[in-house]
């Protein structure tokens, strides 16, 4: 029940990002990326199709896109970090990603400390960089395992920033191919 609920929102999260337009679609892209660093299982590259029309060159508004997408979502990996150190004995949130339906979590646990034991935060933004992973999923593992609120948000946000960038050139190369 919770799972359809969660669905739900973040469809409708993503119908009304894929409409913003404006500065205000910029607050529309900092709250969406935000929920999808903690609670939202959607994809955080939608950011990326906003039609804003800032009155901007092409350039500076996927930027600022970018930017406040990459924010947002340190920002709510913030929370993320302090639930998971919260929760880190198969606390509620733990044991709701155990019992759904995606045998995701035990997958990405196991990359997640992997990572985390090879290449610290550097490893977390790797992860956090691959394009139309749930990265809501990989914030709280490493939240279990790591315990600096700073790092923890800087390599979120360079992920996050990464994932924006890695999307963007890949669309953009699939453009200019076809």
């Amino acid at each position: 029940m919770l799972e359809m609920l969660i669905a739900a929102v973040a469809g409708g999260l993503e119908a009304v990002v894929e409409t913003a337009t404006g500065w205000p679609g910029m607050g529309v892209i900092f709250v969406y990326s935000f929920l999808i660093a903690f609670v939202l299982p959607g994809p955080s590259e939608i950011v990326l199709v906003a039609p804003l029309d800032l009155g901007l060159p092409s350039w500076a508004q996927l930027s600022s896109i970018m930017l406040v997408s990459a924010i947002g979502k340190a920002a709510g990996s913030v929370l993320a970090f302090h639930i998971g150190q919260e929760v880190k004995e198969a606390g509620p949130i733990t044991r709701w990603l155990r019992e759904s339906r995606w045998d995701i979590l035990k997958w990405s646990e196991k990359r997640s400390v992997q990572l985390a034991k090879q290449y610290g935060y550097g490893g977390m933004a790797l992860a956090l960089s691959v394009p139309f992973f749930p990265d809501t999923i990989s914030i709280y593992a490493f939240a279990v395992l790591e315990t600096d609120y700073v790092k923890f948000a800087v390599a979120t946000f360079f992920g996050s920033l990464g994932r924006l960038v890695v999307t963007a050139g890949f669309v953009g190369g699939l453009w200019t191919v076809f």
